[in-house]
């Protein structure tokens, strides 16, 4: 596994403003789509293509198309959704899964509990956007489930990750014979005791949606 932290004053920046506690949901949503285009600028860079011959107003000439078949990006619901858009501006034509997950708060274990993926992944590049890599179970699950189904190629892009996490993920993907990077905006400190990131940003689906009733 590949931990890559993004280094740009712009997703410093951007990253600065979703830590704040004073900001609100609307710009909370906004920043994120922002900063994961430019995550995903990073994490895209080895993206699939092949040759492709064009004819400009000028001239022929040869270029490049996303090779087929397309790229899936699959948020983990809930709050992988507010990542969709950012990365869905970059990389329009790719096809999008999901995969609903959730962690028990008591043992921090990632249990499946919804689904929407092609059956068969074989030969197919898979971007799967969590926001917080914390313990890494969750993310971890998520890599396995897309591996059994054939995804030879994974790039996971996360906001915000914790080392446990970066370690927990590499033990949990132990024996994984398929390529998977983490695209991330910041390395931080450690968890708390309740599993959270700190300093991190909070419970990103709270910022995002509000407080689940």
């Amino acid at each position: 596994m590949r931990l890559h932290v993004v280094d740009h004053p712009l997703v410093s920046h951007k990253l600065t403003t979703l830590r704040d506690q004073e900001t609100a949901s609307p710009e909370f949503r906004r920043l994120t789509e922002e900063l994961v285009t430019l995550l995903a600028y990073e994490a895209t860079r080895d993206v699939r293509v092949e040759a492709v011959h064009i004819t400009t107003p000028v001239a022929p000439t040869e270029g490049v198309n996303l090779s087929r078949p397309r790229p899936l990006v699959v948020p983990i619901l809930r709050a992988g959704l507010g990542m969709l858009e950012g990365m869905m501006r970059l990389m329009p034509t790719a096809e999008v899964g999901f995969l609903g997950m959730v962690r028990n708060e008591e043992t921090l274990e990632a249990s499946t509990y919804a689904e929407r993926l092609p059956a068969d992944l074989s030969g197919r590049q898979c971007y799967v956007l969590d926001p917080m890599l914390a313990t890494g179970g969750t993310l971890a699950a998520a890599i396995r489930f897309l591996t059994d189904r054939g995804a030879d190629d994974i790039t996971a892009i996360c906001l915000l990750v914790a080392p446990e996490g970066v370690q927990n993920l590499e033990s949990g993907l132990e024996g994984l014979d398929v390529p998977v990077r983490v695209v991330t905006a910041a390395l931080d400190e450690r968890l708390n005791e309740k599993g959270y990131i700190v300093p991190g940003l909070g419970d990103a689906g709270d910022r995002l949606y509000g407080l689940a009733q």
